[in-house]
């Protein structure tokens, strides 16, 4: 879900350089604001990495708990 800010009180120098980065990027002025907040807010690099991730199905998933489940016993009675 999106919403919509107003932001008052915005100065001229970072009107006038937001106008500039937006046109040099091609897109609009509300685009370059939304990615400079998701940056600045780490936002945009979590979804970055999140779309970097693999994603397994279920029974990848489920392999993978059962090798560490396996890997998480402890044989020996004095570490019990």
């Amino acid at each position: 879900m999106s919403r919509q800010l107003t932001v008052r009180g915005v100065p001229d120098e970072v009107a006038d350089r937001l106008g500039r980065l937006s046109r040099a990027r091609g897109q609009s002025v509300n685009s370059t604001v939304n990615q400079i907040l998701e940056d600045a807010l780490g936002v945009g690099a979590r979804l970055r990495l999140l779309r970097r991730m693999p994603r397994w199905t279920q029974e990848e998933f489920d392999e993978v708990s059962d090798a560490v489940a396996a890997q998480r016993t402890l044989d020996d009675p004095v570490w019990r």
